[in-house]
């Protein structure tokens, strides 16, 4: 008998996208679950007992520090060792916007050598030194091993942050995200060409708006796929002929169809 995949979809301290979020995963069929990290901390809940862990967008402790800085710490310090078994289960990590932020700050990627603890990257101020409430396109990388990218080539989503800003520790680290494919999206313009502002809405590095990990299990971006679930979300909606799914749900869809084929019977 085939199992529904079960996401937990992390809530809690200022995490604002968690019910879209849910929603998203219902929406490609999982069981989601919205958990508060004081549960899992406590033990009220086991991240074994799911297929996909989900770290929402929002303000996670007001970006006190930095954006996703007090959370990345709460996570690494109390849940670290869980979520490594997570991993090494051949489970799913998704991270979007402020959970990006907090992923990357606890070491979860890019996770060079399959070490998810060190640093090399984050994502800081926008170089327009506002916030930035727009929508973007995005291309991605068809050499990429993300199972949350699976069969698509490019994808109009929002964003809204103020530290979305990708940069690495140094040119090395920049070349091996290139060379070993962990660059999963990059922000381009209407024609699929790299521009700058506003179509690089932040100042990213090389344009690059989302990465996973060697495995392709563990992911991370920047734009919003979970704010993009009907047609009616799309700011041209009244004015083009649209699909009546938005075209967000096909990450979440991606990410439960690989659990259903790999992790449950």
């Amino acid at each position: 008998m085939i199992l529904t995949p079960k996401a937990l979809i992390l809530t809690g301290f200022g995490i604002n996208c968690d019910i879209e979020t849910a929603h998203a995963f219902k929406i490609a069929g999982a069981d989601a679950q919205r958990v508060h990290i004081n549960d899992l901390i406590n033990g009220a809940k086991r991240l074994s007992d799911y297929h996909i862990l989900a770290f929402p967008g929002g303000f996670s402790f007001g970006d006190d520090i930095a954006s996703g800085k007090v959370l990345a710490n709460m996570i690494k310090y109390n849940l670290g060792e869980q979520i490594k078994e997570f991993i090494d289960a051949g489970k799913l990590i998704i991270g979007i916007c402020n959970g990006f932020q907090a992923m990357v700050k606890m070491g979860l990627l890019p996770a060079f050598n399959g070490d998810y603890e060190t640093q090399d990257v984050t994502l800081t101020f926008n170089d327009s030194g506002r916030f930035e409430d727009r929508w973007v396109h995005l291309n991605a990388n068809k050499n990429s091993k993300c199972v949350f990218t699976k069969c698509i080539e490019n994808i109009y989503l929002p964003v809204r942050h103020g530290e979305g800003k990708f940069v690495v520790k140094n040119p090395q680290v920049l070349a091996r995200l290139k060379k070993d494919n962990h660059i999963v999206f990059q922000y381009t313009d209407s024609d699929g060409k790299n521009a700058g502002y506003p179509d690089n809405p932040n100042g990213s590095v090389d344009n690059i708006a989302a990465i996973c990990d060697e495995t392709g299990r563990v992911f991370g971006m920047m734009p919003h796929p979970e704010a993009f679930q009907h047609r009616t979300n799309h700011p041209a909606w009244t004015r083009e002929e649209l699909p009546e799914e938005g075209a967000g749900v096909a990450i979440f869809r991606n990410a439960v169809e690989y659990v259903k084929e790999n992790l449950v019977m």
